[in-house]
């Protein structure tokens, strides 16, 4: 009888340590949808998917998916009324995600957050350091025509903003159609404490990766727009110049 009483414990115990690890490690904010249909645009795959008997539309930066397969995330951001000008198609409701996992997600994990710029981005107040890394690339470029530079526009921010300003520099990523703006991500060489990309909505598509262009942008410091998106410096509404 003692025998049984102490093999009943230990295998109590295992299967109760067993729970708490599996609790310890789930995602109450995990979602687990499979795919209906996938269309393909020049920068994002848009995915019909099913949850939980429920149908749903959502967008990731460009990748190779296949109706049938199973796809997880834990954090996306809502858009309603959203057009896609790739498609020529408005989704009632879309999801946002910078991108999903094939396999159950680990809560705390940093992977699959979300961010609106490849990166789009995170639902929630999320931090800085969380956003899509973009790498710091060998730029020169000459500020002859009233720009300012960026490093002088992160020192000076106060300075600066709610007003017009000009900058100049390198294209190193360009979003489209993210909260009905394109984004431009931008680099001139200088540096101000780390601070070396300039984050720019515009309306404008005449820009490509790669391109060297001035634009002129309202300056907006410590914006926030919710799901994850706050900047410490944002040019605005910024118009290509010739």
């Amino acid at each position: 009888m003692r025998i049984i009483f102490l093999t009943l414990i230990i295998v109590f115990g295992v299967y109760f340590s067993s729970c708490q690890s599996n609790q310890s490690s789930s995602n109450p904010n995990e979602h687990k949808v499979v795919v209906a249909e996938v269309l393909q645009a020049s920068e994002y795959t848009y995915l019909r998917v099913n949850e939980n008997d429920k149908e749903l539309w959502m967008a990731v930066p460009k990748m190779d998916a296949l109706a049938g397969e199973t796809y997880y995330y834990d954090n996306a951001m809502p858009m309603t009324d959203f057009k896609s000008k790739d498609l020529n198609k408005t989704f009632k409701e879309i999801l946002f995600l910078e991108n999903l996992s094939k396999t159950p997600i680990v809560a705390g994990s940093e992977a699959n957050k979300v961010n609106p710029h490849g990166t789009i981005p995170n639902t929630g107040n999320i931090s800085e350091a969380q956003k899509p890394k973009v790498e710091k690339q060998e730029v020169v470029v000459e500020h002859n025509n009233g720009e300012i530079s960026i490093a002088e526009l992160f020192k000076n921010k106060e300075q600066y903003a709610g007003k017009t300003v000009k900058v100049k520099g390198k294209v190193v990523k360009y979003s489209p159609e993210i909260m009905s703006k394109n984004w431009i991500h931008l680099q001139d060489g200088t540096d101000f404490e780390g601070k070396f990309d300039l984050t720019i909505t515009t309306s404008s598509t005449d820009v490509k990766v790669d391109d060297v262009v001035t634009l002129e942008g309202i300056v907006s410091i410590n914006k926030d727009f919710g799901y994850g998106y706050f900047y410490e410096v944002l040019l605005e509404d910024a118009k290509i110049l010739k």
